[in-house]
């Protein structure tokens, strides 16, 4: 999917791009945008360990892109106006608000920069109250593929290109592992309430998942700074 943003975007891969993947997590776009593309990228995310798991994985890979790391929060970053060509973030803006990350993100953006980003979206005009409920509650900025369109345009941007991840891109190459570093993350954080909470959630999460998953997916969002 990482590739197919890239298409929609129609990056020059000859050129060097200056890059931040915000929300890296485990790097698996990481590695592949250093795969593609020429010139350096910024790889951020708040857990020290998974940037140190996307160093081992990018450490003996053929990569056009050379790639930093950084610990941060996606939504206090200490980078210069307009420094980035492209901003990518998948799966992570909800972590802030999608309309507050888009915005935010924007300034470290140059003119005509790129930003890719996935968000949970609504695929059909209604669905069962109780998913409804479920995701309101979870994060309430959850919305049609139309409306989250939308507030890209109201912020500035043109949208470039969107579509639905498929199914499994969810549980093959969200959810599963996801999973698989419950373990290890509770090893390190299970002290913390926000990490009891964090894997409490994406269990129910997964589980809800499984029963609507015809209603709703994430939308990969392409868009240019205007």
């Amino acid at each position: 999917m990482t590739r197919l943003a890239l298409d929609i975007a129609r990056v020059d891969k000859a050129a060097c791009y200056r890059m931040a993947d915000l929300g890296c997590g485990t790097g698996a776009q990481t590695l592949t945008l250093a795969q593609e593309l020429q010139g350096e990228i910024v790889a951020v995310d708040l857990f020290e360990s998974f940037l140190e798991k996307m160093q081992e994985r990018i450490h003996n890979a053929h990569l056009k892109a050379s790639v930093t790391s950084l610990a941060a929060s996606i939504d206090h970053l200490p980078f210069a106006e307009g420094e980035f060509d492209i901003i990518w973030s998948e799966g992570a803006v909800y972590n802030i608000g999608f309309r507050k990350g888009a915005g935010y993100w924007k300034n470290f953006l140059k003119e005509d920069g790129i930003l890719a980003v996935s968000e949970l979206s609504w695929t059909t005009g209604s669905r069962p109250n109780e998913l409804e409920q479920f995701w309101k509650e979870a994060y309430p900025e959850v919305d049609t593929v139309s409306n989250k369109i939308r507030v890209l345009e109201d912020l500035g941007y043109k949208v470039l290109g969107h579509f639905i991840l498929p199914e499994y891109c969810w549980m093959e190459n969200y959810y599963l592992p996801l999973l698989e570093r419950h373990p290890s993350f509770m090893k390190e954080f299970g002290h913390l309430e926000v990490a009891r909470n964090i894997v409490s959630m994406d269990k129910q999460e997964v589980d809800f998942y499984k029963q609507y998953k015809d209603y709703y997916s994430y939308g990969f969002y392409i868009a240019q700074k205007m």
